[in-house]
């Protein structure tokens, strides 16, 4: 990066256009305020004062050298250089099986918010079942939305680049059916993601397992089941109360779903004008975080792979029980698959304006430009002696 740049190059480069530089931006905010314009010039220890209202073009070109050369200078010594990139290296990732990487991508992307949201689910319900005064500081619905949304913000971040960052079996049927996700690989894409899940769960047993052998024991000792609402199996994933109706539990599952299914797909959207890429993974991770503060003190999974996998680790711990228990397995597991298919349908048909993602250079029409034009022209968007139509 050029410490200086020469006058003359400054008279044909935009981006040193007088109008744009920092210096006639702050005289424009000055005048923007009431003030005159009061154009800056480097003292003799380059500290900057107000000198004279119109400084001559080899005053201010001089002004615009030394801001550029300290600004380059503090960002050269700022972030340091990547390091050089061997072509061992290149040749090593070139070989790399992309379904190798797509799979690991999944599964780790899936244990990314399994893992965050387990962890804070494990610590309100241990400390919660051992001190029923215990302050929220050590466990709250609100804790658990954060850790399990932000878990999959962070999932999104880490993993998407590599994967899509799909997380989610529904959300891979749903690309599958409208995107054009190839169905050849929707099979591993979900065992991967099921198995991160299960990965996560392992982890948090053994992480916390003498708070939840203790916890186990002390059910045990008083002949409380280990299986069911606010008990250790409950760490792993959801179960309802007893008394709760099934009917009501189910029609919860499906709005939630639906309602993460949209945001989703809005998030994606890519002519969306209000979603800049980067807020897309806390879009999404705001999404089930609201969802969880909204129901999952009721009863709540969002998602196959998070509730399967956590689940078989609840199984090999406490038994058949973990998937037989009130009859809500299926519920947790397969509910959301409809439920998502069904919020992103509303989109698709509803919300989607293709010819504006075509538009804004997203996607190309299918058949090229002639297509385009001969549906334009079907449509009666155009008329070959007026031309185009509003």
């Amino acid at each position: 990066m050029a410490a200086y740049f020469s006058s003359s190059n400054h008279l044909h480069d935009p981006v040193h256009d007088p109008t744009h530089d920092s210096v006639h931006l702050l005289s424009q905010a000055h005048t923007l305020h009431g003030d005159s314009p009061v154009f800056l010039t480097p003292s003799p220890s380059m500290s900057f004062t107000a000198a004279h209202k119109y400084p001559s073009p080899h005053d201010h070109h001089q002004v615009d050298q030394v801001v550029h050369s300290i600004l380059d200078h503090h960002v050269e010594n700022q972030l340091p250089p990547y390091p050089t990139i061997s072509t061992r290296r290149l040749a090593f990732e070139r070989h790399r099986p992309l379904w190798l990487r797509e799979c690991i991508a999944e599964a780790t992307g899936v244990f990314f918010f399994v893992f965050a949201g387990l962890a804070s689910i494990a610590t309100f319900t241990l400390h919660h079942a051992t001190d029923k005064n215990s302050v929220a500081g050590f466990g709250s619905i609100f804790q658990v939305g954060w850790g399990m949304g932000m878990g999959v913000a962070l999932a999104i971040i880490t993993c998407a680049p590599t994967s899509g960052g799909h997380f989610n079996p529904a959300i891979t049927i749903c690309l599958a059916i409208w995107q054009h996700f190839p169905w050849r690989k929707v099979p591993r894409y979900i065992i991967s993601q099921i198995f991160g899940a299960f990965l996560a769960a392992l982890t948090i047993m053994v992480l916390y397992w003498e708070q939840i052998q203790d916890f186990a024991a002390t059910r045990r000792a008083a002949g409380l089941p280990l299986v069911g609402s606010h008990t250790p199996a409950s760490i792993f994933c959801s179960y309802p109360h007893p008394d709760q109706n099934l009917g009501f539990v189910l029609t919860i599952e499906f709005v939630a779903d639906a309602f993460i299914a949209l945001v989703v797909w809005a998030a994606l959207d890519p002519s969306n004008p209000f979603i800049h890429p980067a807020a897309i993974p806390f879009i999404i991770g705001i999404a089930y975080a609201d969802m969880i503060w909204g129901f999952g003190g009721i009863t709540l999974s969002t998602n196959l792979a998070r509730d399967l996998g956590a689940r078989i680790v609840a199984g090999i711990l406490f038994g058949g029980e973990a998937f037989t228990y009130h009859g809500y397995a299926p519920i947790g597991m397969l509910v959301n698959i409809p439920a998502t298919l069904f919020g992103t349908a509303i989109y698709e048909f509803a919300f989607r304006d293709s010819l504006m993602i075509v538009g804004k250079g997203h996607a190309n029409a299918e058949g090229g430009d002639a297509a385009l034009y001969a549906y334009f022209k079907k449509a009666k968007l155009i008329d070959e002696e007026q031309g185009l139509k509003a």
